[in-house]
Order: structure tokens, then sequence, then C-alpha cells
């Protein structure tokens, strides 16, 4: 009797959860990302960010996406192994590493979780902001939190310690592009005046021009669009990597993370991203963006062509139609 119980039991959850493993028909990811690639192939929007040599020089045409699910399955279209700058997209992870060692109420009192509504490199969103940094995507934040990073590691180990940390999130090591890497320190006098001004008012927490240079190397890391693809797999699959299955970042830090990317994740244009969207992300200058459906899969684009924000044009569309098609706005419930 128990055992026929439980089986009528297991039944209706199966119907009124409208799954049954017997019928369930297997979603055509490739075919998805396949689809939104043709879409957007000829999308012309935008221009790549020029105040950086380097990405100035760029090819605007290029174009790749990747999904990948928290099962770890890979699926790829287009330019997908060209390594391109990551970017601020690496301010994520850099925000992962340091939750990970000082836990998530240290990131709210000493970097922040608000947003600015103003562009990625403002100064004035300091001043309005009770001096301090808003949050750790923005560059005073993401500088606060490098600096929180290298006095805890301290400078002759730190680097070490952040290049694994993010080698292990896209399961390979990576490098940094010698060349960017110039290119953005020839041209960083800004950030190094946010980093010098977050210093007096007592928000960074370790020699800010040497704060800033270490951000200023992390941003050059030369990435592909399938690493970002698997590092933001890991936060899809609640911080674990899911190709080498490795903790990177405890489960309960997770929507922290994710709450941060879908507030201020692409800029002063979150809000209108969230709203047509509803899939927390970040974007870099470089041309990426990633996006993350929790407990389901992420999605990696880069195109190197820009809005006004600093967002991929042409990534941006392919990343909504594929989420339109796949019903992952996070706000759907489902």
């Amino acid at each position: 009797m128990k055992t026929t119980v439980a089986l009528l039991l297991v039944m209706v959850l199966g119907i009124t959860n409208g799954y049954s493993q017997k019928n369930a028909k297997p979603v055509d990811y490739n075919a998805i990302i396949n689809e939104a690639f043709q879409l957007f192939k000829n999308e012309k929007g935008g221009k790549n960010a020029n105040y950086i040599p380097f990405l100035d020089k760029v090819d605007p045409d290029m174009y790749g996406i990747v999904l990948v699910t928290k099962e770890g399955q890979v699926y790829q279209v287009g330019e997908t192994r060209y390594e391109f700058g990551i970017e601020s997209i690496e301010k994520v992870f850099t925000l992962c590493m340091a939750m990970e060692i000082f836990g998530d109420s240290v990131i709210l009192e000493k970097v922040g979780a608000a947003q600015t509504g103003l562009p990625f490199n403002s100064v004035p969103a300091i001043e309005q902001n009770g001096q301090k940094p808003s949050n750790p995507l923005v560059n005073a934040g993401a500088m606060a939190t490098t600096s929180l990073l290298t006095s805890h590691f301290g400078h002759a180990e730190a680097w070490d310690k952040v290049n694994a940390y993010f080698g292990r999130f896209a399961g390979r090591p990576l490098t940094v592009l010698d060349e960017l890497y110039k290119s953005e320190a020839a041209t960083n006098e800004h950030n190094q005046a946010i980093a010098m001004l977050l210093k007096s008012y007592g928000y960074m927490y370790d020699d800010p021009l040497y704060a800033c240079d270490f951000y200023t190397k992390q941003c050059s890391y030369g990435v592909t669009t399938r690493d970002l693809g698997i590092m933001a797999g890991t936060l899809a699959n609640g911080g674990v990597n899911p190709v080498t299955k490795e903790r990177l970042l405890k489960e309960a830090y997770i929507p922290r993370v994710l709450a941060i990317m879908g507030t201020t994740g692409l800029y002063e244009t979150t809000g209108d991203w969230m709203y047509k969207v509803g899939l927390p992300s970040k974007s870099g200058v470089g041309g990426g963006i990633i996006s993350v459906a929790p407990g389901r899969f992420a999605i990696a684009v880069f195109s190197p062509r820009l809005d006004k924000a600093g967002n991929s044009v042409r990534a941006q569309e392919a990343i909504r139609y594929i989420s339109d098609k796949l019903a992952a706005n996070v706000y759907l419930g489902k």
C-alpha cells in the first residue's frame, strides 16, 4: 500500500510540474544558437573601443556564441577560439575570489552593492555614493576589490594566486595579452585618479597605484568565447565548474554575485537589459558579454562593436533572442 501511494505521488508531482522523464523533449541548444548567429551576423551597429588602441584594431566583424549547460555540455558557433581582451568581465571573477576569501558581508561593507546609473568610470558616482565605491562591477569598486586581494596575499604572491583562480574558472591557464596590457597601462590615468581618490576616502586597501596596475593587468587577460562560457557556466552551476567539476565558489554566494550582475552588469543600461532580457549579465569593452540562467546554462557572446555604454551591440541581440527562445528570463518563475 505504501509503495502504491508513493508511486501515485511521484506521478502527480510529475504531471503538476509539467515534466516526464520518458516524454521530455530535449532542447536543441545547437539549433537555437545557430539561429541567433545567422539572424545577427550582418549587424553593423556600434564601434570598437577606440580609446584603447589594441581594441580598436580588433576585426569588428568577428562574432561567436557559446552556450554551456550546468551539466557541462558546450555548444558553440562562429569565432569561439579567438583570444580577445576579457576587460570588465574579469570583475565578476575578482568578486568571486574576494567573496570566497572574505565573505559576502565584507564585500557589502568595504565595496558596496549599489547601482550608480552612471558610466563605469564615473568619478561623480563616488561622490554621490558617500565618497565610496558603489559596487564591484564599476572601475572604482573593482579596484577596491582587487586591493583587498593584493593586500591579503602580499605583492609577492598576489598575481600567482589570482591567476590560478581565474584559470580554474576557465578550465585552462589564462595568459595576459601583453600588447593589450601595455596599451591599457599607457592610457589609464583616469583609473589611477580614481584609485587615489578612493585612497583619500579610506576605501583602497593596498597601494592605490599598485592595485590600479594589477586591475589593468587582469582586464588584459586573453579569453575565448568558449572560456567565458565555461566561466559563466560555473555561476549557472552553483559555483562548480561544469566541465572540470571543481567547486570554486560557495553556492550560498552565487545569489549575491548574480544580484550585483543583475543590477549593474551592463553599466547604466542594466535596468533596460533586465527589463527586456531578465538574465544577470556582465559586459566588457573587449566585445564579450556573459549571461547566466541560474541552474540551467550560461551564454557567452563575442562581437567587438559596442554601444555608447560599452556593451556589445550584436552580443546583446543574440543573447536576448536565445533567452526568449529558451524562456530563460529569471523573472518568469519557471
